[in-house]
């Protein structure tokens, strides 16, 4: 039995991670799960106190055993990504990817290693050699929406519901790629996330967020900012809120300085705060084309 399926023992920790539910992976209870899944177990509350910022950690509970243990290994190939030793990542992620095409965990995180790192195409090479793993399939379809292939996305998501149709994550994988589709496809996603949003035993902040989007999308910017409000007060230091609450601001025409200055504060390499830079730079290159000059 596949043990991410509705059936098999590993769902719930699974599901609890894709929901952003991190510490409620961390604290979950292995020690009921059969021998063979132990291992995977572990792999996804390590990935979740890396998505807690719990790098330092990590990196030392796999000290040692990654050498013996891919899994492990690839662990630490994304551990080294977050400390922001990016070259290491990248030698140790080749070298698994080239010794293990055929593990999950090599697949999954050896991909987002190289993604992260704008190695698109080497990261689909290595995903695509996966065999009915529904976490590659969900990378698959993130990085095609990066590369603005929605088709080969859509694509994607079709071919998963084939064998996966009530999969949580196919689910959120099909929401992404309905998000960028438009259209009635908007109101598809936002049933998605408010489902998991409003119900105790799944709300997290990136079910908040992703609500917030639909919302945003179908032009309901009092309902997004309710949203992100309430969200905020419950998680003031989840970076992806307030970057969403960022953009909700700058769309109706609220000031921004004050959540910058947060986001800041809780992650300053955000992928929004550089690309606000970038943008600004960009600004006053071409407005210094056009600055007067004044005659000797």
């Amino acid at each position: 039995m596949d043990p991410f399926s509705t059936e098999g023992e590993l769902i719930n920790i699974h599901n609890a991670f894709h929901q952003g539910q991190y510490q409620n992976v961390i604290d979950f209870d292995t020690s009921a799960l059969s021998p063979d899944n132990h291992l995977t177990a572990r792999i996804l509350q390590l990935r979740a106190q890396l998505a807690l910022g719990q790098t330092a950690e990590v990196l030392s509970a796999v000290e040692g055993e990654e050498e013996k243990n891919p899994d492990l290994a690839a662990v630490k190939a994304l551990a080294q990504l977050t400390a922001g030793d990016a070259e290491s990542a990248l030698q140790l992620t080749q070298e698994l990817a080239e010794n293990y095409p055929e593990n999950a965990s090599v697949q999954v995180l050896g991909g987002t290693v190289l993604q992260a790192q704008g190695r698109s195409e080497e990261a689909l090479a290595v995903l695509t050699k996966h065999q009915g793993n529904l976490e590659a399939v969900a990378l698959i379809v993130q990085i095609h929406l990066q590369q603005n292939r929605v088709d080969l996305a859509l694509k994607e998501v079709q071919a998963a519901k084939r064998w996966a149709q009530d999969s949580l994550l196919v689910n959120l994988a099909e929401s992404w790629v309905g998000m960028r589709i438009g259209g009635e496809k908007y109101q598809s996603a936002f049933y998605v996330y408010e489902e998991l949003a409003s119900a105790p035993g799944t709300s997290a902040p990136l079910s908040i967020v992703g609500q917030a989007v639909a919302e945003i999308h179908l032009g309901r910017l009092p309902e997004a900012e309710a949203a992100l409000s309430a969200a905020l007060e419950k998680y003031p230091e989840e970076a992806e809120l307030i970057a969403n609450a960022i953009v909700l601001n700058v769309l109706a025409g609220k000031p921004t300085e004050e959540l910058e200055s947060r986001l800041q504060q809780v992650q300053p390499s955000h992928a929004l705060l550089a690309d606000i830079q970038e943008k600004s730079e960009l600004f006053d290159t071409a407005a210094s084309k056009y600055a007067p000059r004044v005659a000797s």
